[in-house]
């Protein structure tokens, strides 16, 4: 006796019962109720593996949103009147709407992250996620299980199966920040994502697929990197499709007053003062200053100016003779990505001097994550 074993008629299989003999004539209606269970029961398995599945996914990304919108903080909104900086409005608004691949240049803390924001929240993805992956906070070995996942004893600590972040993205965007960071063996899985949109997780066989738009952002020089040998060429290109280049905050003076007018508000508010404005030599010494760390300087700088004044903020509260370094307090030119990296290393071992080594208070000074921080120290030697 053969039924069909179906659930709200889409047809899951067959049931076939099987005797010596015919099959006795009060049976034959029973052969359909139980199939009908069977059909039940297979939706609500599978119903049940679906929110499984999907409750991990969202627990998942819920850590991954919690410290992209920590690090969001950073820079605010976009902020500022320069001509450069209408120019990079232009080019969001020109790209977000589309599919394309974008890549953002640009030195460290010029607000990289926050063009990725606005792309993203301009785009047909709004109402999905944004999933930011700091590429160079990643152990060399597990790059592709935090890409793309991977299965349960895959590899010595794969205690249970775990969702990468681009399943994560999955219908939104996910805006790789330090690509130049993916080592060479991963770049190539990295390129059919892009161009096939399929991965599989480490350790399965299964292949998914990523119905996600990639943003990615480096403060290298990534054409050195492929004339080098240290990224692929024909990845560049597939990232390469919209480039937008941020300039240093020394090249748009006309931003700094109004983002320090806006850092300045924030930080009034969310530390209870009354700030009345900035005096004129404050002013000057600000569009004096040449900015080595980029907005993410004037914004540790300015934090510190309202926890100094007790009203107006003058010169002598910006400190900024204090902020700047050997390598630059004569205003050079930064020469390359040595500067950059040494810049980096003593904006972060001011910020733990400045909150007295507390790593948790000086990540959200950075407007990094907690992780991101412990790595650098250790990078760095701290």
């Amino acid at each position: 006796m053969v039924g069909p074993i179906r659930y709200k008629g889409e047809i899951l299989g067959v049931s076939a019962g099987f005797v010596r003999g015919k099959w006795p004539e009060e049976f034959h209606p029973w052969g359909q109720v139980f199939s009908d269970q069977l059909g039940a029961s297979i939706a609500n398995a599978r119903a049940f593996e679906e929110v499984h599945r999907l409750k991990a996914q969202l627990e998942l990304q819920n850590s991954y949103l919690e410290e992209a919108v920590i690090e969001a903080k950073a820079f605010g909104d976009l902020v500022g009147q320069s001509a450069p900086l209408t120019h990079i409005v232009s080019q969001i608004d020109l790209v977000a709407p589309t599919e394309a691949s974008v890549i953002i240049l640009g030195e460290t803390g010029t607000g990289k992250e926050l063009v990725a924001h606005e792309i993203h929240r301009r785009s047909v993805r709004k109402g999905g996620p944004l999933v930011r992956v700091n590429c160079a906070s990643i152990p060399g070995g597990l790059f592709e299980s935090e890409f793309f996942g991977h299965a349960k004893g895959s590899f010595t600590g794969a205690v249970k199966d775990r969702a990468g972040r681009f399943e994560t993205a999955e219908g939104g965007t996910i805006f790789l920040d330090e690509v130049g960071e993916i080592p060479l063996e991963v770049q190539n899985k990295l390129l059919r994502v892009l161009q096939e949109k399929r991965y599989e997780r480490v350790g399965e066989d299964r292949t998914r697929s990523a119905d996600v738009r990639i943003i990615a952002a480096t403060n290298r020089d990534i054409k050195q990197a492929v004339a080098t040998g240290r990224f692929r060429e024909d990845l560049y290109y597939r990232l390469n499709v919209f480039p937008i280049a941020l300039p240093p905050l020394a090249d748009r003076k006309e931003s700094i007053v109004p983002l320090a007018e806006y850092f300045a508000g924030k930080f009034a508010a969310a530390f209870g003062k009354r700030i009345s404005g900035f005096s004129g030599d404050a002013v000057d010494a600000l569009r004096r200053y040449p900015w080595p760390g980029n907005v993410r300087e004037l914004q540790n700088v300015i934090e510190r100016a309202v926890i100094l004044a007790p009203g107006e903020i003058d010169a002598a509260h910006l400190r900024l003779e204090a902020s700047a370094g050997p390598e630059t307090s004569a205003g050079a030119a930064i020469p390359g990505e040595g500067a950059l990296r040494a810049n980096e290393r003593e904006t972060i071992r001011k910020v733990l001097a400045d909150t007295g080594g507390n790593r948790t208070q000086a990540a959200r000074v950075l407007g990094i994550s907690l992780r991101t921080l412990q790595y650098r120290i250790k990078e760095y030697g701290l």
